[in-house]
C-alpha cells in the first residue's frame, strides 16, 4: 500500500472504524469527547448531543462516528479523531482505533472482567461510592472529567446512581483496570463484593489482572447470567433517574407491527432482594373480595372503576403467588402486559417495584433504556417483568420460529393482562393469549393419551369496563363480554360494590350556541363550493361535517383509481378546506387560516423546482385552485383577526378553565380532544392567552408516536417528560388526545374535560377516571358538529347496559357458563386456523417483484418496478437503480425529524414531471439511498390497480435485500470514472 496516497488511507480507516463500531459503542462516551471534536461543526454537535439525552450514548456514538467518516474528509481528520479520544480519557477506544490493542489472551480476559462486572452492576451500586471513586481517581482510574461527573451524580441523584456511573466509566479502561479496582474494593472494606467479583478479601494484593474464576458461584437473583453464555449485555451509560427512565411508546398508542420491529432494549436497573420496600400490602375488603379466585390459581377477570386499585390488587396477587411457589420449591415467572408504554413506567415506579423490590427481582422492559440486555435474559434472570404486550409476542414468535431462543408460555406462571377488555379479534392480547388456548386445547388431548403436558400460566385479567361491542340488545352485550372472558379463559369475572370507597366526579355539560355569523366559515364554503362546480361533483351532506368527509375521501381514492386527476386534486383540497372549517368551530379562526396558508405554501412549493433547468407540470385544476386560495387569502385573514367571529365552544372552555383553576387551592386537570392539530392548537391558545397566566395555569401537550398523521409526532422522550412533569404538578393542564385515556394515574388530577371528544362507553368510563382526587370534575364540551351529546347519552345507556350483562353472567351456574366459554373458544380457534390458511395462501401466491409496478399518485407516471425495489435492515425500500436517479427531484426536507443513526433523511425526493413527494433521500453508511413511501404510489399487481396502501407490509412481495458492498462499489466506480473525465 503506497503511503502516500491519502484517499486509500483514509478508506482503509473508514472501514476500519466502521468494522469496530460495535466495541467503540461500549468504550466511547459522547458527552466527553464532542468538545475535542473540532472538526465536526456546532449543529451537527448539539443532534448528536440530544441524540445521546433522547437514544442512549450507543446510538448517540453511531451518530458521531457517521459524522468523523462522512465524506469529504478533512486532511488529518484520522489523527484529529484519535487525539479527541485520548483528551476525553478514553484510551482504550484510542487504542482500537490504532490497533494498539493487548494479546489476544489479554483481551479476552479483559472482555470477562467487563462483561461480569455489567452482569453484577445490582449489587455492585450498593459500595461506599465517594470513598471508591477517591481511590478510582487517585489510581488513575477515572480522569478529571469522569470524577466530576460522578460526584455530580451522587450529589443529584444517590450513591447507588453514582456507582452505576463510576462502573461505566471504569469498564472503558485498557487491560489492567481488573485488579486495580479489586484492591480498592479490599482497601475500602468492601470485602464481600471483591468476593462476589471473584476476588477474596485480599485479592488485589496479586497484582495481576487475573480473570475471575469460573468456579465462582453467581450471587442470589442472578441465575441464568452465566459467563459463558452468549448473551446481549448491558450498556452501563446512564442518564436520568433510574425510576424516572421510562419505556418506549411509545408512540404512539399503536403498537408497531411484530414482523418490522427490531429486539427491544431491556432497562436493566432491577431491585436486588434486599432493598427497602414499602409496608405490607393492605387490601380493602372489596379489593380481597375479587382478588380470592386468583389466590386459588384461577384464572379470573377484575372489573372494578378507575382508581378503585386494581393494579394494587395485582401486586397482592402476584406476591402472594411468588411466595407461595417459593415455598413449595416450584418455578416463578410473573410478566405483566400493558398496553401503552408510558404505562410500563408507572406500573413498575409507582407500584411493583415500591411492594415487591425488597423480596423480587423486578424489571420493565424499555425501548428507550440506555442499559440494555437481551429480553430472553431478562426473563431468565428476573421474577417480575414489566413490558407491552407486543415485545412478548415477538418473543414467543421468535421462539417457535428458531430465530433465537425468544421466550415460552411455559417459562411463565403468572401474566396480568392491564387494560384486558383489548383481549379481542386482531389485537396483540388476543394473539397471546390464542396461543394459550391452542396449547390449553393441545394438553387436554395430551392428558387424555396419558402424556405430559406443558405448564401454562395462570391468566389475570384488568378492566374497568369491558364494554358491549355496539351491542343495542342485551343478548349480544353479554355475548361481547362472555367472548373476553372465553378469549382469557377466565373462569370468573369479578366486580364488587366499593361502598364507601366510591368516587362519582361532578358531571357537567356544555352546550354551544351556533354563531349567529361565521363570515370566515361562510368564505370557506363558498370556496368549497366553487370547487364542487369545477370538478362537477355534487355532495349531499353539510360541508365540514364528519359524513361530508368521509365522502370527500372515498370521492378522491375513487378518481385515483380512475386516475382522474382532475377530481382527486379537488377533493384533496376540499378535504383541507373541510379540515379548515372544523378548526374554526373547534378552535380559533387564525388555527384555521394559519392552517390552509400553510398548506397552500407546501404545494406551491412542491410544484417549484431546486433547480431552474427542472420544469414541474402545473394543471389547468391546480393552477385554478390556487389562485382560487390567493383570491381569498386576504379576505380570509382579515375576518380571522376579529374576535368577534370566535366559536361559542372556545369561550365555554375558556370559562371552565378559569373556574377550576380560580376555585381550587391546586387544580390539575386534563383535557382530551380529537386530533393532534387541535391539542396543539390549543396549548398554544392557553399559552398566548394572559389570563391564563395569572392564575398559574401551566399547560403542555402530550399526542401519540405514530408517524401516519401528517403532524409530527411527540417522540418518546417528549412524552416522557411531559407526563413526568404533569404528575409532579409542574405542568397542571394537560391537553391530549386519546393517548392518555387509559390508564394514566395521576392521584391529584381533580378535573377532566372532554372537548368535542367522545367515542364509545370505554372510552368514557376511562376518561372521567382520569380524575382521581376526591372533588374531581368531568365535563362535556360540545362542539359544532361533534355529536358528542347525543354520544354521551349512548354512552350512558350502554354503560347500563354492561354492568346489567355483566350480573347476569355473574348469575350463570357455572357448568353453563363454562359450556358456554368453551364454545366460543373452540370457534375462536377455528376461526384462527381458517386466518392461518387463508394467509398461507396468500404466501403461496406471493406476487414476483416483477409484476408490481409502480406509479405516481400525482401523475400516473410510471416509475419502477418491484424488480427496482430492494430493501435495507428488512424495513426501508429504496430504489438505487440509475434509470430511476433521472426520475425525480431532490429538496430540502422541511419537517425533517433526524434519528442519526445507520441511516439519515437528508431531504425529500419528489416527481420530477408533477412534483408528488415520493419519500426521502438516505444516507445509509456514508451512500445516498432514495427510500420510498408506498403511499404516494398507486400500485399495479398484474395489472389491476390496488387500494391505496399506507405501508409496505401490506405490500405481498418480497423485495430482495439491500446488497451494500455491489452498491457500494458501484457508487466507487462511477465516482473515478467522474474525475478522470
Amino acid at each position: 500500500m503506497d503511503p502516500n496516497n491519502d484517499e486509500v488511507n483514509d478508506e482503509v480507516r473508514v472501514n476500519l472504524i466502521e468494522y469496530l463500531k460495535p466495541r467503540l459503542r461500549q468504550y466511547v462516551v459522547v458527552e466527553q469527547v464532542l468538545d475535542y471534536m473540532d472538526f465536526i461543526d456546532n449543529d451537527l454537535k448539539e443532534r448528536i448531543r440530544q441524540n445521546a439525552r433522547n437514544d442512549g450514548n450507543s446510538s448517540a456514538v453511531d451518530s458521531l462516528i457517521n459524522a468523523v467518516v462522512k465524506k469529504p474528509h478533512s486532511p488529518g481528520w484520522f489523527t484529529a479523531f484519535v487525539d479527541a479520544l485520548k483528551n476525553a480519557g478514553l484510551q482504550y477506544a484510542a487504542n482500537l482505533v490504532q490497533q494498539k490493542l493487548s494479546e489476544p489472551e489479554v483481551e479476552a480476559e479483559n472482555d470477562s472482567c467487563v462483561q461480569l462486572i455489567r452482569i453484577l452492576v445490582p449489587s455492585l451500586v450498593d459500595m461506599n461510592t465517594e470513598e471508591v471513586c477517591l481511590q478510582c481517581y487517585a489510581k488513575d482510574l477515572l480522569t478529571d472529567a469522569d470524577n466530576e461527573r460522578i460526584k455530580a451524580e451522587i450529589q443529584n441523584h444517590g450513591a447507588r446512581r453514582g456507582a452505576s456511573e463510576l462502573l461505566s466509566r471504569i469498564v472503558r479502561r485498557p487491560p489492567g483496570w481488573f485488579s486495580t479496582f479489586c484492591e480498592i474494593l479490599r482497601v475500602t472494606e468492601h470485602p464481600h463484593l471483591c468476593e462476589l467479583i471473584g476476588g477474596s478479601p485480599d485479592c488485589g494484593n496479586t497484582g495481576s489482572d487475573e480473570k475471575p474464576s469460573s468456579k465462582t458461584e453467581e450471587p442470589t437473583g442472578t441465575e441464568a447470567a452465566t459467563r459463558d453464555s452468549p448473551v446481549q449485555y448491558m450498556d452501563l451509560s446512564v442518564s436520568g433517574d433510574p425510576q424516572d427512565d421510562t419505556t418506549d411508546l411509545y408512540s404512539s398508542n399503536e403498537l408497531p407491527n411484530s414482523s418490522e420491529q427490531t429486539q427491544p432494549e431491556v432497562s436493566e436497573l432491577v431491585a436486588p432482594a434486599g432493598g427497602p420496600e414499602r409496608d405490607e400490602i393492605v387490601l380493602r375488603d372489596y379489593q380481597m373480595d375479587v382478588a380470592r379466585p386468583a389466590l386459588e390459581g384461577k384464572n379470573i377477570i377484575i372489573c372494578l372503576p378507575t382508581g378503585s386499585g386494581k393494579t394494587r390488587v395485582a401486586v397482592y396477587i402476584t406476591k402472594k403467588h411468588l411466595d407461595s411457589r417459593r415455598a413449595e420449591g416450584k418455578p416463578r415467572k410473573v410478566i405483566i402486559l400493558v398496553n401503552k408504554v408510558p404505562l410500563v413506567e408507572q406500573h413498575y415506579s409507582e407500584e411493583f417495584l415500591p411492594f415487591l423490590k425488597g423480596t423480587y427481582r423486578v424489571v420493565r422492559v424499555s425501548g428507550d433504556s440506555q442499559l440494555k440486555i437481551s429480553f430472553t435474559e431478562s426473563v431468565k434472570r428476573n421474577d417480575i417483568i414489566i413490558c407491552t404486550a407486543q415485545i412478548l409476542e415477538n418473543f414467543l414468535e421468535r421462539s417457535i420460529s428458531g430465530e433465537d431462543e425468544g421466550v415460552k408460555l411455559s417459562d411463565l406462571t403468572l401474566i396480568v393482562i392491564d387494560e384486558c377488555h383489548h383481549t379481542q379479534k386482531g389485537g396483540v392480547y388476543n394473539h397471546i393469549m390464542m396461543r394459550y388456548l391452542k396449547q390449553k386445547f393441545k394438553n387436554e388431548k395430551l392428558k387424555k393419551a396419558q402424556k405430559a403436558c406443558e405448564p401454562l400460566p395462570q391468566i389475570l385479567g384488568l378492566t374497568a369496563s369491558p364494554g358491549v361491542g355496539g351491542a343495542t340488545k342485551m343478548e349480544k352485550a353479554e355475548e361481547h363480554i362472555l367472548r373476553i372472558c372465553a378469549n382469557l379463559d377466565a373462569s370468573k369475572i369479578m366486580t364488587s360494590n366499593l361502598g364507601q370507597y366510591k368516587k362519582e366526579p361532578k358531571k357537567d355539560t356544555l352546550t354551544i350556541e351556533d354563531r349567529k355569523e361565521d363570515p370566515f366559515g361562510d368564505v370557506i364554503k363558498k370556496i368549497m363550493h366553487e370547487i364542487h362546480v369545477h370538478a362537477e361533483l355534487s355532495p349531499t351532506c353539510e360541508l365540514g361535517s364528519q359524513n361530508y368527509e368521509q365522502w370527500v375521501v372515498q370521492t378522491e381514492r375513487k378518481a385515483e383509481k380512475e386516475e382522474d386527476h382532475k377530481v382527486r386534486v379537488c377533493a384533496e383540497h376540499l378535504r383541507q378546506y373541510s379540515e379548515g372549517l372544523n378548526l374554526s368551530s373547534t378552535i380559533r379562526m387564525c388555527d384555521a387560516f394559519s392552517f390552509l396558508s400553510k398548506y397552500h405554501e407546501e404545494e406551491i412549493k412542491k410544484k417549484t423546482a431546486p433547480e431552474a433547468e427542472d420544469k414541474i407540470q402545473i394543471t389547468d385544476t391546480e393552477r385554478y385552485l390556487f389562485r382560487l386560495f390567493r383570491e381569498n387569502k386576504e379576505e380570509l385573514k382579515r375576518l380571522a383577526e376579529n374576535p368577534e367571529n370566535e366559536n361559542d365552544s372556545l369561550t365555554k372552555l375558556r370559562t371552565k378553565i378559569l373556574r377550576e383553576f380560580s376555585s381550587r387551592e391546586k387544580a390539575r386537570g386534563i383535557i382530551f380532544t380529537k386530533t393532534r392539530r387541535s391539542a396543539i392548537a390549543l396549548n398554544q391558545w392557553i399559552q398566548e392567552n394572559p389570563k391564563f397566566a395569572d392564575i398559574g395555569v401551566k399547560p403542555a401537550y402530550v399526542i401519540g408516536g405514530g408517524g401516519q398523521s401528517v403532524v409530527k409526532p411527540m417522540t418518546a422522550a417528549e412524552q416522557k417528560d411531559v407526563l413526568k412533569k404533569f404528575g409532579s404538578g409542574e405542568i397542571n393542564l394537560l391537553i391530549a388526545t386519546t393517548v392518555a385515556e387509559e390508564g394514566l394515574d395521576i392521584p391529584d388530577c381533580n378535573f377532566v374535560i372532554r372537548y368535542g371528544l367522545v367515542t364509545n362507553e370505554i372510552a368514557m368510563i376511562q376518561a372521567r377516571g382520569r380524575g382521581r382526587a376526591e372533588d374531581s370534575s368531568y365535563t362535556l364540551v360540545d362542539v359544532k358538529n361533534s355529536g358528542v351529546v347525543e354520544k354521551e347519552v349512548v354512552n350512558e345507556f350502554r354503560t347500563g347496559m354492561m354492568a346489567k350483562a355483566i350480573d347476569k353472567i355473574k348469575a350463570l351456574k357455572q357448568e353453563d357458563y363454562d359450556k358456554r366459554i368453551k364454545e366460543f373458544q373452540v370457534q375462536a380457534i377455528m376461526e384462527e386456523k381458517v386466518r392461518i390458511t387463508k394467509n398461507k395462501k396468500k404466501d403461496l401466491y406471493n406476487e414476483k417483484p416483477c409484476n408490481v409496478k409502480f406509479s405516481c399518485r400525482g401523475c400516473s407516471k410510471h416509475v419502477c418496478t418491484g424488480e427496482d425495489i430492494q430493501i435495507i435492515e428488512n424495513m426501508h425500500r429504496v430504489n438505487v437503480t440509475p434509470q430511476f436517479s433521472e426520475l425525480y427531484i431532490q429538496r430540502e426536507n422541511t419537517s425533517l425529524q433526524e434519528r442519526l443513526l445507520e441511516y439519515e433523511t437528508n431531504g425529500v425526493i419528489a416527481c420530477k414531471q408533477c412534483g408528488q413527494p415520493w419519500g426521502s433521500m438516505m444516507v445509509y453508511r456514508s451512500i445516498e439511498c432514495p427510500c420510498l413511501h408506498v403511499k404516494n404510489f398507486v400500485v399495479i399487481i398484474n395489472g389491476k390497480k390496488q387500494k391505496k396502501y399506507t405501508k409496505w407490509n401490506e405490500v405481498t412481495v418480497k423485495f430482495t435485500a439491500f446488497d451494500y458492498a455491489e452498491h457500494a462499489s458501484r457508487v466507487a466506480e462511477s465516482s473515478e470514472e467522474e474525475e478522470m473525465d
